[in-house]
């Protein structure tokens, strides 16, 4: 890739990956189409919900320990603060933190009158309110649909209260309407971080991997520890300190490829940390590649083997046992991008059916020229062949509902909280994947096992639920229209 830290905003996936929100058919067709980035693009006549970039790009930065965030936006924009706030409590627990996270937050609650004469004096009062009550070490400062519609200048405000107080103020630009792909919001988040915050390094650390994720618990601190090696968990939860000094790290890797490989590409190319190509490592043979492709950037390749081999046999006698109980099951996948491809690989790897797959965009290209084994998809369908019931569409539960009506699955998981009740309702146990890295690694694939061991001792209760559960959609759409994808093909984009 060609990287341009000069400008502010960060180039839309739309744009840059040929990112799309909508498709269905099957998985091989879609990888050969995206080959050339030839994937039909299709509007929606009618769409019952989706999201947007502010609510990625807070993922990341409302996380940081030492920051203060400015939300250029009305109060509404960030109405989910108060859940952002218990899971940032509940992220610095599972990481060990001492000092429980507190989000440091404000809005310059943007209304009418501002949207007509522009909210740049707000602003300016709300990064000063935020340096004096909070004293952090950087702002960030995000924007909003209605800042940008106006076309609020963030920037210089942002450049003069920098010079004013002397820590960084990084606009971050998540406009919400600019992108189908709401996950152009991590991209504007890690963009605005390498601009502002990332300094050149002044020494490199041989031994520190970063590592981007979401608000995970410490799941590799023991792999990578036995290879000598100190995990950087990046974004969330890090401090501004480790933020400023990912570029001395000996390599990067990440937890889902959609999250982690805009701002590894960058790292590489401008610092020349490299990005570790291989798949994340979830399922055995995943996570084998995973490690050796770690150990040799790092020179730990003699240690390697043994650490694989201790690992397989730790697992092998609950790992038999849990393959034998789910052996045969189906279960359908309903999460992000590169999220769901590797779970697909999970369950396939525990001896259950993958029956479909829903994934919530689709990136035809990835953040890197040398892009072969982060190509998520074609890392799924070479290890374990096409799928044929494969779409994507973002979060339009109307069409997931007729499609697991159809191919009734035993179990779906779902990489959402919200997501999971649309399983329930139809009786289908339902397995919430999260946030935490539960799933990574030799042990996590084994702990998913037995998760979805236990969900398939509440079925009764789930079925209970689908004889009571009514769903807000007519008999035509439920049992007369087959079609999932009916508000799809009546409006093809030229």
């Amino acid at each position: 890739m060609s990287i341009n830290l000069n400008i502010s905003a960060v180039e839309m996936r739309d744009k840059r990956l040929g990112a799309i929100t909508s498709y269905h058919g099957d998985a091989q067709t879609l990888l050969e189409l995206s080959e050339d980035k030839k994937v039909p693009v299709t509007t929606r006549s009618y769409s019952q919900c989706s999201a947007c970039s502010e609510g990625c790009a807070a993922t990341l930065t409302y996380y940081v320990r030492g920051a203060a965030i400015v939300a250029h936006a009305p109060i509404g924009c960030d109405a989910q603060i108060a859940s952002q706030n218990y899971a940032a409590k509940a992220a610095s627990i599972n990481r060990h933190i001492e000092e429980i996270h507190a989000i440091k937050f404000l809005s310059t609650n943007i209304k009418e009158k501002d949207t007509i004469y522009g909210g740049l004096e707000k602003l300016r009062n709300a990064i000063q309110e935020a340096y004096d009550r909070f004293n952090p070490e950087v702002i960030f400062v995000t924007s909003s649909c209605a800042s940008g519609i106006v076309g609020d200048d963030i920037e210089s405000v942002a450049d003069e209260k920098e010079s004013e107080l002397g820590i960084p103020i990084v606009p971050i630009f998540c406009e919400g309407f600019k992108s189908r792909v709401w996950t152009t919001g991590f991209d504007a988040a890690y963009h605005g971080i390498l601009r502002k915050i990332v300094k050149d390094p002044k020494k490199k650390q041989e031994n520190l991997v970063n590592i981007f994720n979401f608000q995970g618990i410490p799941s590799f601190n023991d792999l990578l520890g036995k290879l000598g090696l100190i995990p950087n968990y990046l974004i969330p939860m890090a401090t501004v300190k480790q933020l400023e000094e990912m570029s001395e790290a000996a390599i990067s890797v990440h937890m889902c490829e959609t999250l982690g490989t805009y701002v590894s590409a960058v790292l590489e190319e401008k610092y020349g940390v490299p990005e570790v190509k291989a798949p994340a490592p979830f399922g055995i043979k995943w996570t084998d590649e995973w490690l050796r492709a770690v150990a040799k950037a790092t020179g730990k390749s003699d240690l390697v083997e043994n650490l694989i081999e201790s690992e397989h046999k730790k697992i092998e006698k609950e790992l038999a046992e849990v393959r034998e109980k789910l052996k045969g099951k189906k279960v359908y996948v309903y999460a992000g991008d590169s999220f769901a491809h590797s779970i697909g690989n999970l369950v396939q790897d525990l001896g259950m059916t993958l029956v479909g797959m829903t994934t919530l965009h689709h990136d035809q290209k990835v953040d890197n020229e040398n892009k072969e084994r982060l190509n998520t998809l074609k890392n799924l369908i070479d290890e374990r062949g096409n799928i044929p019931e494969f779409s994507v569409c973002n979060q339009q539960p109307y069409e997931v509902i007729k499609i697991l009506r159809r191919l009734k699955p035993d179990f779906m998981i779902a990489r959402h909280q919200g997501l999971t009740p649309l399983g329930t309702k139809l009786g289908i146990p339902t397995i919430n994947e999260g946030d935490v890295n539960a799933s990574v690694g030799y042990e996590g694939l084994v702990n998913l096992g037995k998760r979805i061991i236990e969900a398939g001792r509440t079925s009764k209760f789930e079925q209970n639920i689908a004889k009571h559960a009514k769903f807000p959609y007519s008999k035509w759409w439920l049992d007369e229209e087959p079609d999932p994808f009916y508000f799809e093909r009546e409006n093809k984009a030229k």
